[in-house]
């Protein structure tokens, strides 16, 4: 029997991904957002493609803001942790 996989939406463009297609974006109830790499840290989730196209997009529209309720302040460092770590993916690992 074939297995299940996971499926989110990603915020940005609203279409459904394999969860491994996304990076998570958490906002804790203390109101600070990061990039979470595990997937497991507490707090509300929202997920983003790993499409460096469209995070920049989202970045110059301030999409994340909006859907967040968030400054832009806040979210500037999580931007450019998001492309971090869809850079680090690009890399081969050996």
């Amino acid at each position: 029997m074939a297995r299940k996989i996971p499926m989110r939406k990603d915020i940005l463009s609203g279409e459904m991904f394999k969860k491994q297609d996304l990076i998570r974006i958490v906002k804790t109830k203390d109101g600070e957002v990061f990039a979470d790499e595990t997937g497991k840290k507490n707090g509300r989730g929202a997920y983003v493609v790993k499409d460096l196209e469209k995070v920049n997009d989202a970045r110059d529209k301030r999409v994340l803001e909006s859907k967040l309720g968030v400054s832009t302040e806040v979210l500037g460092p999580v931007y450019d942790e998001i492309i971090r770590l869809i850079y680090r993916e690009d890399i081969p690992k050996r």
